[in-house]
């Protein structure tokens, strides 16, 4: 595990959380990762909890966390499934790089998984999306002024058409879906840290864009260099800059909290969905 990986040098603590893990868990490869957006963390609450690892105890993980993220490595044991969450992300707006903020899906990849889904909390740019909406993201627009492969060595020069599992959001949507209201549409990533204001608002929505995120991205295009399957769910957690009233981080959370329920079930229909599109292409 040590030396280079992708084209990149593992640092000696990545290593070693790879060990630790696979130590405690038991576990020597896990089938999917869960990246989880601010206010999230039940989500990981699906199964069976086999190790949790706090970021703050392993150097590897880049520093800080803002609210509404735990900061924690869950391992969880579902009946099909054994899937790694993280309960916290790193943004670029947090003085990371995209390779950094990426680092979720560099750990994924190291620990054996094939498979990827980020979740988020974004602004609906669409007028026709309400707070507590979903999205399924079929595409999105990179505007963080970065990007994760920048500087690495290896065929960086990947193609991103058809990165996002449209089969996967087939067979979801396909299934009950306990009366989530689902839509799929364009994410788009903005820096931040600070919310838009409503001209960007208008030209994102003259782009085509249907949410805004200050996330996603970076681990999305990592992990499609890596040779993951992705997937990605947007939670609507406020109207966009000038389609309601103004935008706070703490209203975000409320609004996370109000619909905490549902993130669970998101996940579950996607493990049961990932796994209908697997044994079809088995079948055929």
């Amino acid at each position: 595990m040590s030396g280079t990986f992708w084209g990149f040098k593992l640092d000696a603590s990545v290593d070693q959380l790879v060990k630790e893990v696979r130590r405690q868990t038991q576990v020597e490869s896990f089938d999917l990762a869960v990246v989880l957006g601010s206010g999230w963390s039940e989500a990981a609450q699906l199964g069976k909890t086999l190790g949790v690892f706090e970021y703050s105890d392993w150097p590897c993980f880049p520093a800080g966390q803002i609210s509404g993220h735990c900061g924690q490595l869950i391992a969880v044991q579902t009946p099909s499934c054994k899937i790694l969450f993280f309960s916290g992300r790193f943004h670029c707006y947090q003085g990371h790089s995209a390779f950094q903020a990426a680092f979720p899906a560099r750990l994924a990849a190291a620990l054996g998984c094939t498979r990827i889904l980020l979740t988020c909390a974004t602004g609906g740019v669409n007028r026709t999306y309400r707070p507590g909406d979903f999205m399924l993201v079929e595409d999105h627009l990179n505007l963080l002024g970065d990007n994760p492969l920048r500087g690495l060595s290896g065929n960086t020069f990947i193609d991103l058409v058809g990165m996002y599992q449209q089969d996967v959001y087939d067979s979801l949507l396909s299934r009950d879906t306990d009366n989530l209201t689902l839509h799929r549409g364009v994410l788009a990533a903005m820096p931040g840290p600070s919310y838009e204001t409503p001209a960007e608002i208008r030209f994102l929505q003259s782009a085509g864009v249907d949410v805004v995120s200050m996330s996603t991205v970076p681990e999305a295009i990592m992990a499609r260099y890596l040779g993951l399957q992705v997937a990605a769910v947007a939670f609507v957690a406020n109207y966009a800059a000038g389609f309601g009233p103004a935008v706070s981080h703490e209203d975000v959370l409320k609004c996370g909290a109000e619909h905490a329920h549902s993130f669970a079930s998101i996940v579950r229909l996607f493990v049961e969905a990932w796994q209908d599109v697997t044994a079809g292409h088995n079948d055929e």
